[in-house]
């Protein structure tokens, strides 16, 4: 990433651990719903007073001012108290009306400036901040064969979060990386800043009903929006293509020995959930949990396919376990001795299997813990692959949501507390925070806890 970007100087001005959960590689149309979600939410959000209306400040990469844009832009004024627009000069936005109204500004970049590759957007308002700050990778950033080939495969170092004091730094920094260009404006924006500090801190709590943010709102929105940019992108992007030649080589797979193994595999996968009488449908649960973190990370297509499968297979190595293994785990040693080697039983029935090699790398470290003290490896933080840290935090967090001898079923609150109380010791503490957003989403009716994964293999048997 470019040393002057503003991503890299907030990095550096809080430090890469400060960074909010959310900074990461994302494509472009996860960014782009980030947007579309907080403009809307500023589209749809009225204050009956001027000075509660928040301020924006904008830029837009190179080339990717479109009119659409300019159009919406000039319904966001509306409802803002002022909106700065960085763009290069050939933009074509200096034409347009939004350009001409009273409460927008323009700045015009240079073309060597380093924000021409940014696209970003910073909301201030009295009640609530919020930003997106996006960079596209370089050409050189790419793996080798992964290049972008059509828009929707573009690839941005991204971060979103609604934290005030990020957003203010963040604000800062791009009024000083413009300075230069508009003094002037400069200055007004500083002024406009602090009648909102001194608005904050007088006024805030006389501000409307009218006036009160519901930032539930804004994260339907964004999953909304994620919905259906995910969507899209899994019909037009270069990653359906891959899929479809995975499974292509899947269906050759099914006439030789291989395809028999993996097959023996998945009805043994079945058989430890149909002898399991608390948790019978274990596999397919934690498979799609799994999955649907996996997405969250923006994980690849091939990765999420190997981690789906992962989830399916994870305690297989308890096929022939006896039936009492499963009503009292915590009460029998024995028994006990069982759930901590399933990794290991696990793995030695994958390993006869060679292609599943990144599958079996997951199941065996399904257990080791953050801090280094799991096993079998004693592996910590980063050295355990992410797929197993996903797979360990989320097998735990199911198996409590079901009932196990006497102790009843957990709520998914209580689950997700006693995962968080692992946080930093048993779980990485990124991935805690991933989860708890899920559950919390659920939690609020705006999406459902998937009970199975996106795509299940033909011989999984349906009830």
């Amino acid at each position: 990433m470019h040393v002057d970007s503003t991503l890299n100087q907030l990095k550096n001005l809080l430090g890469e651990d400060k960074l909010p959960s959310s900074y990461g590689v994302y494509f472009k149309n996860t960014l782009v719903a980030l947007c579309h979600a907080l403009e809307d939410h500023i589209l749809q959000h009225h204050y009956e007073e001027e000075k509660y209306k928040p301020l924006l400040f904008v830029t837009f990469q190179k080339g990717k001012w479109y009119l659409q844009e300019a159009e919406r832009y000039r319904d966001l004024a509306i409802h803002s108290r002022h909106i700065t627009i960085a763009a290069v000069a050939d933009s074509g936005f200096a034409d347009h009306p939004t350009s001409q109204l009273a409460n927008v500004d323009l700045i015009h970049l240079a073309e060597d400036d380093c924000l021409v590759q940014e696209w970003n957007l910073v909301i201030l308002a009295p009640d609530y901040a919020a930003m997106v700050l996006c960079r596209e990778l370089s050409p050189e950033e790419y793996y080798q064969g992964s290049e972008p080939q059509i828009d929707t495969e573009r690839k941005f170092y991204g971060l979103w979060t609604f934290d005030r004091t990020l957003v203010e730094k963040a604000f800062t920094i791009l009024t000083q990386s413009t300075s230069h260009y508009n003094p002037s404006l400069t200055e007004k924006l500083n002024q406009e800043r602090s009648q909102r500090d001194l608005l904050r801190s007088t006024h805030l709590k006389n501000i409307p009903a009218s006036g009160a943010v519901d930032l539930s709102g804004v994260v339907n929105r964004i999953v909304s929006y994620l919905q259906m940019s995910q969507e899209e992108l899994y019909t037009v992007n270069r990653q359906t293509r891959e899929l479809r030649d995975l499974e292509g080589q899947a269906l050759k797979l099914n006439r030789n020995l291989g395809a028999s193994k993996l097959q023996a595999f998945l009805r043994m996968a079945q058989r430890v959930d149909q002898n399991d009488p608390y948790n019978p449908c274990a596999s397919l649960q934690v498979s799609a949990l799994a999955e649907t973190l996996g997405q969250i990370l923006d994980l690849p297509t091939l990765r999420l396919r190997r981690l789906r499968l992962a989830g399916l297979l994870f305690r297989i190595g308890l096929a022939e376990a006896p039936q009492e293994v499963f009503a009292r785990k915590s009460q029998n040693p024995e028994t006990a001795q069982f759930w901590k080697d399933r990794p290991i039983l696990s793995s030695r029935l994958l390993s006869s299997m060679s292609e599943l090699q990144p599958i079996n790398e997951i199941v065996l470290h399904q257990l080791e813990y953050w801090d280094g003290s799991g096993s079998p490896d004693g592996l910590k933080g980063t050295q355990i692959p992410l797929e197993a840290r996903i797979l360990g935090l989320v097998s735990y967090f199911q198996e409590l949501t079901q009932p196990r001898g006497d102790r009843p079923a957990y709520s998914l609150s209580t689950a997700l507390e006693k995962c968080q109380s692992y946080s930093g010791t048993r779980f990485d503490p990124d991935l805690v925070e991933s989860l708890k957003t899920v559950i919390r989403l659920t939690e609020m009716g705006l999406m459902q806890l998937p009970n199975r994964p996106t795509q299940l293999p033909p011989v999984w048997l349906e009830e």
